[in-house]
């Protein structure tokens, strides 16, 4: 059984950004064994903004975090907010203990307005995960405008790449039936 936990760092409620985390969280979990939990920082920042310190944020705030300290598997998704990752899910990982970290898998997610942020999750969110000696999968994903309609995702070859991100996941995830490298070793 692998722990899943999605982390939706945008602000609002109803965004861009939770329908791709949980396409991509429903899609994993279609195929593995999945224990499920969702860190919505739209309904638990107010906790994890509460201190400025761990040892300042309130008790649901300190669950969020160990949340995702526990996770085997962590899907961080995040609007492109002013060329950058949500302040709102940077101060969520200034939270989190590095060690917890180390090993822990990802995958990056990402909505904005225009395809041109889109190296966001290279050059930004993939180092992020890199300082705390977390396994990104290969693939990210980014989704712009009208990729995502009526709250599903719209385009085909962003599927496409939420089918690949699903096989990378079993391949790091997967139990030795599902991944070759542990049957080899």
């Amino acid at each position: 059984m692998v722990t899943m936990v999605r982390v939706n760092g945008s602000p609002s409620a109803q965004s861009r950004t939770g329908v791709l985390v949980d396409a991509v969280g429903d899609a994993i979990a279609r195929e593995l064994p999945v224990e499920d939990h969702t860190v919505s920082l739209s309904v638990g920042g107010r906790d994890v903004l509460s201190g400025l310190t761990r040892d300042d944020i309130t008790a649901e705030g300190e669950r969020l975090v160990r949340l995702a300290e526990r996770a085997d598997l962590l899907i961080v998704g995040t609007p492109i907010f002013r060329a950058s990752y949500t302040g709102l899910l940077k101060h969520f990982f200034d939270l989190v203990d590095i060690d917890a970290m180390r090993g822990r898998k990802v995958v990056l997610c990402a909505t904005g307005g225009s395809a041109m942020h889109g190296l966001v999750l290279e050059h930004q969110l993939r180092p992020l995960m890199s300082f705390f000696a977390m396994m990104t999968v290969p693939t990210t994903l980014y989704a712009v405008g009208d990729d995502i309609r009526d709250g599903k995702i719209a385009n085909e070859l962003l599927l496409a790449r939420i089918d690949r991100v699903v096989g990378e996941v079993k391949r790091l995830c997967g139990d030795a039936d599902l991944n070759p490298l542990s049957a080899a070793g």
